[in-house]
């Protein structure tokens, strides 16, 4: 997934709209979470893909949002400004789709199917399990700010669509939204 100035402009603009509306409790009339630093996300699990894949804090850099290093293409990373998976809010996950020379860790994202299961596991040794809701590709002109950063549920993206040469990058994003079905910790 190749940065571009523009996209990472339009994920910055929506993690801080989602961060002062739960600031100021407009996200929904629903209390958060106290924030705990401590406990993250160490791997996402995909099985109907195959994908078990160890996740990285991703934050922002001089404007930017970071992205995991093209050196790791296996590594997914999660958005530290969003919720911790299996926690209330929007939990964002980022991966690529490939490198220069070979596929990366969110390869297949785009055929995952409604009804599927995503796992994340936490630092804290619990899991979190999701149910995909919807996948979608979208113009990156046109990226859904307000539906990844401010509704509840776990969010997979990647670049897709057709690759612009002269622009060194994809021109759509792939987008997965995916319902918490069990929280992290839970028996049932």
């Amino acid at each position: 997934m190749a940065a571009s100035p523009r996209w990472s402009r339009i994920i910055v603009a929506g993690v801080i709209t989602g961060i002062v509306m739960v600031a100021f409790n407009k996200g929904g009339g629903v209390d958060t979470p106290p924030i705990r630093s401590s406990i993250v996300p160490s791997r996402i699990d995909i099985p109907s893909l195959g994908i078990k894949a160890p996740l990285m804090k991703l934050g922002v850099t001089d404007g930017q949002v970071e992205l995991p290093p093209y050196e790791k293409p296996d590594t997914a990373g999660w958005v530290k400004d969003s919720a911790v998976p299996g926690d209330q809010g929007p939990a964002v996950i980022l991966g690529h789709v490939d490198t220069k020379t070979a596929p990366a860790v969110f390869y297949k994202l785009k055929e995952m199917r409604e009804g599927q299961v995503v796992k994340v596991v936490r630092s804290d040794g619990k899991v979190a399990q999701y149910r995909v809701d919807s996948v979608e590709r979208v113009s990156k002109d046109r990226f859904p700010a307000d539906k990844v950063y401010l509704e509840d549920g776990l969010r997979l993206i990647t670049c897709g669509g057709n690759f612009d040469w002269d622009k060194h990058e994809y021109r759509d994003n792939v987008i997965v939204y995916a319902t918490l079905v069990k929280p992290a910790g839970s028996t049932t």
